[in-house]
């Protein structure tokens, strides 16, 4: 009997823990006149970290091109669009892109779009850029558990944001 309580302790452990862990395979699709557009990237969870993510001496802060942010987990988080589009200023053709996020200034963050796709999320070549633009950032009511991005109409507009711990990032998308 004993076996078996420490059995079904282990599990509902082992389940708390993967509910909190870090969601693949994540896709977020907005579209406008058709034409449509999609973030995909892995979700990764706070898991107790909040105020231990972000900065020099954070766990993001171990990446190998930090301060540029793979946006996500795993793989790089990847963006495609059947439209041209204007984020925040920068033309974007059509196309299959990697977006990573610069957080130089953690108050100020640059949402980077990058010609090359399908890397890892720790391979980033600056030379592949297309551009920056800087994000719009609010602090949430409470701390954001598992990232997740939307895709939202904003009179007229697409807005993309990014929520996680204590940072909500946004641009604003004109589809072309």
């Amino acid at each position: 009997m004993k076996s078996i309580l420490i059995w079904v302790a282990a599990m509902a452990a082992a389940a708390s823990l993967a509910s909190a862990a870090t969601k693949s395979g994540q896709t977020e699709s907005i579209t406008v006149n058709g034409k449509t557009i999609a973030v995909k990237y892995s979700s990764p969870a706070v898991n107790g970290r909040v105020g231990k993510l972000f900065g020099k001496d954070g766990t993001i802060g171990g990446d190998p091109n930090y301060p540029v942010w793979r946006a996500g987990a795993n793989a790089a988080t990847a963006l495609h669009t059947d439209a041209d589009l204007d984020i925040g200023g920068l033309a974007v053709p059509k196309g299959d892109y990697t977006l990573f996020v610069n957080l130089a200034n953690p108050d100020n963050w640059e949402l980077i779009i990058n010609k090359q796709t399908g890397q890892s999320g720790l391979e980033y070549d600056a030379g592949q850029d297309l551009g920056r633009v800087k994000m719009t950032m609010v602090r949430p009511p409470a701390p954001v558990e598992q990232l997740k991005y939307t895709l939202s109409n904003a009179g007229g507009k697409v807005k993309l944001q990014l929520a996680w711990e204590n940072h909500v990032a946004s641009v604003l998308i004109t589809v072309r």
